[in-house]
């Protein structure tokens, strides 16, 4: 899904190749540049899908258009596989700590997983020096924006344990008990700001440190718009699960025994992201 996010902003920004170019017009100007190709060079097919378009259908250009088709899209694919795969890494890893049960409630946390971005620059497209800048700019910036806005992400008034209101047991000993009901990651308090295009594509740009790159800023955009497309889908679609609940309930004692609200921690366990 991130490839073809990716592939579809590149496209919407509907980039001519060559670019800038007009045909010849005038006399002699329009004749001469017809006469200078074959029949079947005048006017050939396109390529697609269109990343690109060309300027028109002489054969030089439709070349060039379906060369750069083939090699941006290549990068493009190759850039989402890895950033999905570095974010697949994180998502099975990750942790939460410091979560307070109080009741059925579920507050605070903070959430531990590895950075992104070895995997990215492990798996990304680097087998030119061109394309390692790309690669580091956006493995770089898309690693410390994700990490930024996972430190965001707190519990508040999560109802994860309904029976945890009236237990009837005076001790809950670790591991503990998983939460009850499994909610979406859109339930849990978070600021996207970091992980959004429009913050995380100009810090690509800077970093890329060449404003004259052809295509760049369209570039990365695409994997800027892609990535935070896959978040939004992703905080909806991806359950919190594992999260194990221990502690203890005041009113449960001797002699009274009378069941009450949990009072105590829990942890998300890795692989709780599912």
């Amino acid at each position: 899904m991130m490839k073809q996010y990716a592939r579809d902003k590149f496209t919407s920004f509907k980039l001519r190749v060559p670019t800038n170019w007009q045909d010849p017009q005038g006399d002699p100007g329009a004749k001469h540049y017809s006469n200078a190709f074959k029949d079947g060079e005048r006017s050939t097919s396109p390529g697609n899908p269109p990343l690109f378009v060309a300027a028109s259908g002489n054969k030089y250009h439709t070349d060039t258009q379906k060369m750069l088709i083939a090699e941006y899209g290549a990068f493009i694919d190759k850039t989402c596989e890895a950033i999905c795969s570095a974010w697949s890494t994180w998502q099975a890893a990750a942790t939460v700590g410091a979560l307070v049960v109080t009741g059925s409630i579920c507050n605070g946390g903070i959430v531990a997983g590895p950075p992104l971005e070895p995997e990215i620059m492990l798996k990304g497209a680097m087998n030119s020096p061109m394309k390692i800048r790309y690669t580091t700019a956006i493995a770089t910036v898309i690693s410390n924006a994700w990490l930024a806005f996972t430190l965001t992400m707190k519990w508040a008034a999560v109802n994860y344990w309904p029976t945890f209101n009236t237990f009837p047991s005076p001790v809950i000993p670790p591991p503990g008990i998983p939460n009850q009901l499994q909610l979406p990651i859109s339930q849990v308090t978070q600021v996207p700001t970091s992980i959004m295009c429009m913050t995380m594509k100009p810090q690509m740009v800077s970093m890329f440190g060449e404003a004259n790159a052809p295509f760049m800023p369209q570039l990365f955009e695409a994997i800027c718009d892609a990535f935070e497309k896959c978040y939004n889908d992703w905080k909806t679609q991806t359950l919190v699960t594992k999260v194990m609940a221990m502690g203890g309930v005041p009113t449960c004692v001797p002699p009274a025994m009378a069941p009450g609200p949990v009072v105590g921690t829990a942890i998300m366990l890795p692989g709780g992201f599912t």
